[in-house]
């Protein structure tokens, strides 16, 4: 890694680890984003080199009437990779948070991307009681665009606990790119078998994107069973990177 620079109330650490990819965690200040917070993350990825973008906590985003919001722009250059797997946004009642992934492929980049968002505090009588919660992403690769989605759940809307059943987390999961070629055909091979089983506490969607990638998504009844399944899905990860991300957490 050669530069990270980072000001309140964002940190950027970067461990070492055993593979070739540069590891880099965000942690914010305070265990989480207060009202107004607004966090703005660039990331390039060289031409050839791996690198991983996580973060060291979930995205807490406490009670906010003004809001909070996180953009983060990657640029990945040919032949390298990037694999952004944050830990899940936990929204507390009455928290506003917006964010905004914009990643730029080019041609022969590779991208592997989480992003899971939960119900909030569950255990406190918080289930989906956050204000709003705004996503949008965006991915181009050569400048053509391969996604290009924005998730809204607003209140306002309908409440959200009815809308989202026995739902408490979701999950998108990317794969994009050359490096990823010999993961997507089986995972959607295997996602694609699966029986449709009634009141399942896992429901998975698979959707192939042409020849250069292929979009995940999932419901479940549990946080804790969405991240086993989506670690799962990304089991290949610590071959690419050399070092596993998630054994030290485990």
């Amino acid at each position: 890694m050669r530069n990270a620079l980072a000001h309140s109330p964002l940190r950027l650490l970067t461990p070492r680890n055993h593979g070739h990819a540069a590891w880099a965690y965000t942690s914010a200040f305070g265990g989480g984003l207060v009202d107004g917070d607004h966090l703005s993350l660039e990331v390039e990825v060289a031409p050839g080199a791996t690198a991983l973008l996580a973060s060291q906590g979930a995205n807490r985003v406490y009670r906010s009437p003004q809001g909070c919001r996180t953009d983060v722009v990657a640029r990945v250059d040919e032949g390298a990779l990037l694999a952004f797997v944050p830990d899940p946004t936990v929204c507390f009642a009455g928290a506003r948070y917006a964010q905004t992934l914009d990643v730029r492929l080019a041609p022969g980049a590779s991208l592997v991307l989480a992003d899971v968002v939960t119900s909030g505090r569950s255990a406190r009588g918080e289930r989906w009681a956050f204000a709003r919660y705004d996503s949008t992403l965006r991915v181009r690769v050569g400048g053509r665009a391969l996604v290009d989605e924005r998730w809204l759940l607003d209140p306002r809307h309908g409440a959200l606990p009815e809308r989202l059943g026995r739902f408490d987390a979701l999950a998108t999961v990317l794969l994009v790119g050359p490096a990823l070629a010999a993961a997507r055909a089986p995972l959607a091979a295997r996602l694609s078998a699966l029986p449709v089983t009634p009141r399942a506490e896992l429901v998975p969607t698979v959707s192939p994107l042409g020849e250069d990638g292929l979009l995940l998504r999932a419901a479940a009844v549990s946080v804790e069973a969405l991240l086993r399944t989506t670690h799962d899905w990304l089991s290949f990860l610590p071959g690419l990177l050399g070092d596993d991300p998630w054994a030290r957490r485990a």
